[in-house]
């Protein structure tokens, strides 16, 4: 009995000691690599690929291609006017999520131009062959209510007020010329070119401003609401005096708006102000930025402007990748790390410093892991709608911090889409032309 008790006690014993869990292999510098343990990162980590970034593109077209139509409607009875004879100013154009003409769909047309070169898809083109070439049919009808002295759907069009009226949808204009258009736009042009050159505020030395929020001041937003234009019609006439305005705006808004110190801008700038404080808004760092790369890629590289206009492009690049978030996003206000991300100057961040990347105007090892960082951030903002998510809304100028800080984000920031679709343009690119690999587990460009 005691050797049977005992050769029972034995097997469980024997089997119970099978069933004991084997300890998890202690993770030590002697026994494990530590150096490629995976980080937790919140933003993808990896090198996007073409096709990927393409799908974005065309996600965003999707959306944007169902939701601003391209009619006309009475206000009042929400009716489709077919006969354009019967334009009056109770007519306007059919509301969609977004405006036809704004300076943020100028970015948009010109986003979509780009996207259909790189992709080699007509139907991004065709976006906005097909929307300026109706803008231009319909404006005759809307001229004729100019006499009534009141304002109309086309207003902005045929008489512009303001650089934000003019700047941008004349850049996209001569931009979709060059890409040849059947539609002769060239009397739109010279009409928006000869209010940014004739008629817009300026100060004595020439600088274009404002009257508001108080006399004589720069926003340096009007840097892209202006310059593009410009360089463009100086390319598009062969007339230097175009190249010469452009060059002269972003040398003596940056005398005044500059911080060499932080390579950033300050947002607005009051001549009768002293001091001026300092609040370094992303996506009007971003409008900056974006004028000085439209501006270099057409100015004559002989030009007197050709080499401070460069130094200002590095010298401000330089200052941006210094403040970029660990999630690859820029702040809000770029210098202060408690304020929000802002997907949209994120965007034209990452179409700015990837186009000098390709025109070979920085140091492609330097600068490409940050665009991709970024590009990675703002994939994260299209959502499956095509949606871009996290932009900044309109945002006018204000002296104190409060005022940046809780600025709403929306969808329908309508700032969004167009830096997206140049983002992703640029950076299929970038992807293309260069080899980009890890090196130790981290995103290098060879």
């Amino acid at each position: 009995m005691q050797k049977t008790t005992f050769l029972l006690l034995a097997l469980f014993l024997f089997l119970f000691s099978g069933c004991k869990k084997t300890k998890p292999e202690q993770i030590s510098d002697s026994r494990t690599p530590l150096h490629a343990l995976q980080p937790d990162y919140e933003t993808p980590y990896e090198i996007p690929k073409t096709e990927d970034i393409e799908k974005t593109l065309i996600r965003v077209y999707d959306y944007l291609n169902t939701t601003t139509p391209m009619k006309l409607v009475d206000k009042t009875t929400e009716k489709e006017i077919t006969d354009y004879s019967n334009v009056d100013t109770n007519t306007i154009l059919a509301p969609g999520d977004f405006r036809l003409i704004s300076y943020e769909w100028g970015v948009t047309y010109a986003g979509m131009l780009l996207a259909g070169k790189v992709t080699n898809k007509k139907k991004f083109t065709n976006y906005t062959f097909e929307r300026l070439a109706y803008i231009n049919k319909i404006v005759p009808y809307f001229k004729q209510l100019e006499s009534a002295d009141e304002w109309n759907a086309l207003t902005s069009v045929t008489n512009p007020a303001s650089l934000d009226n003019a700047g941008s949808m004349c850049a996209a204009m001569i931009k979709a010329t060059q890409d040849t258009i059947e539609t002769d736009l060239r009397p739109l042009i010279d009409n928006y070119i000869d209010y940014i050159s004739n008629k817009q505020f300026r100060l004595t030395d020439g600088t274009l401003a404002r009257t508001r929020p108080f006399p004589n001041t720069i926003w340096l937003d009007d840097l892209f609401m202006s310059v593009p234009a410009l360089a463009r019609m100086g390319m598009l006439t062969g007339k230097q005096k175009y190249y010469d305005d452009a060059v002269k705006q972003i040398l003596q808004f940056s005398d005044r708006m500059f911080n060499h110190q932080k390579g950033l801008y300050m947002h607005g700038w009051v001549q009768d102000m002293d001091p001026h404080p300092e609040f370094h808004w992303a996506r009007a760092n971003g409008w900056a930025l974006m004028a000085t790369v439209e501006l270099l890629d057409v100015l004559p590289n002989d030009h007197s402007g050709y080499e401070p206009i460069m130094n200002l492009m590095k010298e401000h690049i330089k200052g941006l990748a210094s403040v970029q978030s660990e999630q690859g996003f820029w702040h809000q206000l770029l210098d202060r790390n408690d304020s929000y991300f802002e997907t949209s100057a994120t965007a034209i961040y990452t179409y700015s410093v990837a186009k000098a990347i390709n025109e070979g105007w920085i140091d492609s090892k330097a600068y490409a892991p940050m665009v991709l960082l970024a590009w990675n951030a703002i994939s994260t903002k299209v959502n499956e709608m095509g949606q871009v998510e996290g932009t900044c809304v309109g945002t006018g100028m204000a002296f104190d911090p409060a005022f940046y800080y809780y600025r709403p984000v929306n969808k329908f920031a309508a700032h969004g889409y167009g830096p997206v679709l140049l983002a992703g343009a640029e950076m299929i690119t970038l992807i293309k032309n260069h080899k980009i690999d890890y090196n130790d587990s981290a995103l290098l460009l060879y």
